[in-house]
């Protein structure tokens, strides 16, 4: 009996990610915890804290990509992996988070 592969999950850059928000493309869900994002933000994220995160509550992508991200690529892989067990063809986040995003100029949101 061969071992179960672990979901793959994409890598997108943080530019691919700002394209595809501005062309309304993309569904990024964000799932760093409230503390985190209370902080700083990605605009137009949804936020699903990986704490509490359950694939079948997600928001429907109502045709987008769903793009998972958090501070920097960790948590957003393994929340793919969950929703890919869960039968969501949701396999790509944004490598690096929200470090790479910053690093890459792109804007962020706060209080």
């Amino acid at each position: 009996m061969s071992e179960a592969r672990e979901p793959q999950v994409h890598d997108l850059t943080p530019e691919d990610v700002a394209r595809g928000l501005a062309q309304g493309k993309i569904l990024l869900i964000d799932v760093r915890e409230l503390n985190e994002t209370a902080v700083e933000r990605y605009p137009e994220a949804v936020i699903v804290p990986l704490s509490s995160f359950d694939p079948a509550e997600l928001p429907d992508p109502q045709g987008k990509q769903v793009v998972f991200a958090c501070r920097s690529g960790r948590r957003s892989v393994t929340a793919s992996q969950a929703a890919q067990a869960h039968g969501l063809a949701y396999d790509s986040h944004l490598a690096g988070g929200i470090l790479a995003w910053k690093a890459a100029g792109l804007p962020t949101e706060n209080d």
